[in-house]
């Protein structure tokens, strides 16, 4: 998933705020679990410190401090039970106190005395080498002066419960997480689910298809208002597409008829002025100019048909390497002209299906590109081959021209685009024959590609699909 998708940071986001809601309750849940547990505890040692005091130790004048010694080692046994019972005379001496327990986990004589108290109260001792013990002590008024009861027991049972339970939260989080980060994912692509739509017509829709509509989510939301608002500058892109493309069409349309009637004309006049040599010289640069010209217009007509759907006016079965074969031997006086080898590789028929017309089309542009882009003494060559692994025809012209800066291979097939402006003017070109040759190819459901460096040449590969053989099998039955 791309970190800086829509989606991504959604689920971020959610998995972010359900990690931190569940360390935040986490928390809660481990200071109130602390608190409880602690708070029992001492309302236990208080109950028991309560009870020593009013059984015992408030009668120890009646009862005698031997009794009382014995009574709490017989009635509590703390040493059996880990408990911290010690009783503290009013002079400060010391009545009775309990031994090490049997699980050595702490050392009373290590516990410092409690102050003068006037009142219950608690406290946490850590003596060295010895666990944590929450203490309640209690004054216990007598005639001869105030006892101080002090009992108390170990936090290591509340600590290991609370470690426990860290243990439990910290192996289960990881888990919790997961679990909202796949809610979260799950409900991102679900919200964006109309976006992905919406992205999927957009990508469908090109120059060719304007007519088409993106899906519209009947949410009311700013969903819904941005399909609507995409469909409604489409419509506008298809009605000044649709005019532009009249335009040229009108305009190519209307130049022709006057271009005609000029170079007619031109070529009159060209042959009444025999005795002047200079104004015949005048006469044939405008005349050239009139021609290439004409070529403009002639292309500029071809791409409005091809704009407006006409790229296969017919569609046949035939010989794309015949074809290639006899454009080139037509176009071998050109390559002569300027003292260039025009070599042609069709071993072996390769059968396509479409409009032959403007296939042809697409041979005659990429040989007259090769030828003049190629200096005298350079090759052009034509090959025609099939690959049926792949199930296409592959046309390719190579040249030992001057070849394509490799910054301009991406633009070669947009429309009136030159590599260099002023070359391509000297040599007559005017940017529209390779974006006829795309849009040919594409029409026929084939694409073009180049391969190409500066000083290193041109390969242009036409790739158009094989006439299936069942088509063929049924025209052979039909033949026989």
């Amino acid at each position: 998933m791309n970190p800086r998708s829509i989606g991504f940071q959604l689920t971020a986001w959610y998995a972010g705020v359900i990690a931190v809601g569940f360390l935040v309750l986490g928390g809660f849940m481990y200071l109130g679990m602390k608190h409880h547990l602690e708070k029992s505890l001492r309302e236990t040692q208080a109950k028991r410190a309560g009870v020593i005091a009013e059984t015992l130790v408030a009668r120890v004048a009646q009862l005698g401090e031997p009794h009382v010694i014995r009574e709490i080692r017989e009635s509590y046994a703390p040493e059996l039970n880990s408990r911290f019972i010690r009783v503290t005379r009013p002079n400060g001496t010391v009545l009775y106190v309990c031994g090490v327990p049997a699980d050595l986990s702490f050392d009373p004589a290590k516990i410092p005395p409690a102050g003068s108290v006037a009142r219950a109260s608690a406290r946490v001792e850590s003596p060295a080498g010895s666990e944590s013990l929450l203490i309640v002590t209690g004054p216990v008024p007598t005639a001869a002066g105030t006892f101080r009861v002090e009992v108390g027991a170990s936090l290591g049972p509340v600590r290991e419960v609370l470690r426990e339970w860290l243990l439990t939260f910290t192996l289960a989080f990881p888990f919790l997480l997961a679990v909202a980060a796949g809610g979260g994912w799950f409900l991102a692509r679900r919200a964006l689910k109309p976006v992905r739509r919406i992205i999927h017509g957009a990508e469908q829709i090109s120059s060719h298809n304007l007519g088409d509509r993106l899906p519209v989510p009947r949410t009311g939301d700013e969903l819904e208002r941005l399909s609507t608002a995409l469909n409604q500058m489409i419509a506008r892109l298809d009605e000044a597409l649709s005019h532009n493309r009249r335009f040229m069409a009108d305009a190519s349309h209307e130049l022709r008829t006057p271009l005609t009637i000029l170079r007619g004309e031109l070529e009159t006049l060209l042959q009444q002025t025999d005795g002047a040599p200079e104004l015949q010289e005048r006469i044939g640069s405008v005349l050239e100019e009139v021609e290439r010209l004409a070529k403009i217009v002639e292309n500029l007509f071809a791409l409005s048909r091809l704009d407006a759907g006409e790229a296969q006016a017919e569609s046949v079965r035939f010989d794309l390497g015949q074809l290639a074969a006899i454009t080139a031997g037509q176009m071998s006086l050109l390559a002569e002209d300027k003292h260039i080898s025009l070599n042609c590789l069709a071993p072996r028929p390769v059968t396509v299906e479409g409009d032959r017309a403007r296939l042809k089309q697409v041979v005659v542009n990429l040989l007259d590109n090769a030828v003049k882009y190629t200096p005298a003494g350079g090759s052009v060559t034509l090959s025609v081959a099939a690959a049926p692994h792949v199930g296409k025809a592959v046309l390719e012209v190579t040249d030992t021209g001057m070849g394509i800066p490799t910054g301009a291979l991406p633009h070669v097939f947009e429309r009136f685009f030159r590599v260099d402006k002023a070359r391509s003017r000297e040599l007559g070109g005017a940017g529209i024959g390779l974006s006829i040759v795309k849009a040919i190819c594409t029409a026929h459901g084939g694409h073009v590609e180049v391969a190409s460096e500066e000083g290193g040449g041109a390969r242009f590969r036409v790739l158009l699909p094989l006439a299936s053989s069942t088509d063929a099998s049924q025209e052979n039955t039909h033949a026989g």
